[in-house]
Parts: C-alpha cells; structure tokens; sequence
C-alpha cells in the first residue's frame, strides 16, 4: 500500500459506524405508503395528470410513420437531390483549378521523364470519353467513381513526375 491508501484507510477507520438520523421517519413513511397508487387518494392537488398509455403509442406510431414519410418523400424527389451532373461539372472545375495550381507549382521543377505530357493528355481523353458516356447516363455511380480516379491519377501523375517521394526529405 502506498501513503494514499494508508491514510485513506485510516480516515475510514475513523468515521462512526452508525449514524442515526436527526429525527423519527417512520411518519413520512407512513404517509408514503397511504399515496401509493394501490391506495386512494382523497386530496385531488396531490395528482398528476395521466395519460392512457394506448393514445401515447398512437402518438409514437404516428411520429415514426411521418418521419418514414419524410425519408422516402425526401428520396424519390429529385429537386432535393443533387443531380450528377452538377457533381461532375464540380468535380471538373475542382480538378482543372488543382491542376493549374500544380502546373504552376511544378513550372520550373525538371521533370523525371518526358512522355509525361503524353500520358496526361491519354488520362485527359480518358476523362472526356467518361463525361461523354455520363451525358448519356447520367446516374451512373460507376463511371461517377472513374472519372474521379481519372482525376486522382492525372494529378499524381504531375507529382509523381516533378516531386517523386523519394526527392523529399
């Protein structure tokens, strides 16, 4: 034992066994037991108001029906959805902003290799034949996701070219 426990120890040692209350309870206890629900009550002040509990579950029920109400109402309308192609055409303009931050970045950095123009504008084709086909189908998640990698490799393309991690210390 430490000198905390020690002391602890004999603080409790010292504390009285019993202790009595001020004065006799049982009078309260009695007026506790003749209020209890089984018994009946004479004084109306001392009530509380109560619900049956049938209208409480119609009341729950019918809460968790508007809410289901609501979440399905709030799927199946359009104009409360962002439409896809207000994502691609944001998702483009995020990426051609992040590209020419890079661009600019990397202007004066000596690149690794000098096919990389190539294989941006291949990345570039890429992503058109992917915005041409979510003209068509403009709800599809899949090449939502493909044009967002697209995205993700054309501008770990220019970091990889110009800033490789194994130059960064």
């Amino acid at each position: 034992m430490n000198n905390f426990d020690q002391q602890l120890h004999k603080k409790l040692k010292a504390l009285p066994g019993e202790t009595l209350p001020e004065k006799d309870l049982w009078p309260a206890i009695e007026r506790g037991i003749a209020l209890s629900p089984s018994s009946t009550i004479t004084d109306n002040t001392a009530r509380l108001p109560s619900f049956p509990r049938g209208w409480v579950a119609v009341a729950a029920s019918f809460c968790f029906v508007a809410f289901l109400a609501l979440l399905v109402a709030h799927s199946l309308n359009p104009w409360m959805q962002p439409q896809s192609q207000d994502i691609v055409a944001s998702m483009s303009t995020q990426h051609d902003q992040q590209m020419k931050l890079l661009l600019t970045q990397y202007q004066d950095a000596p690149a690794l290799t000098n096919d990389w123009q190539t294989q941006l504008d291949e990345l570039a084709d890429a992503a058109s034949a992917i915005k041409l086909a979510l003209k068509e189908d403009p709800n599809n998640a899949a090449l939502i996701r493909m044009l967002h990698h697209v995205y993700q490799q054309q501008i770990a393309l220019i970091e990889r070219v110009h800033a490789p991690k194994w130059q960064q210390i």
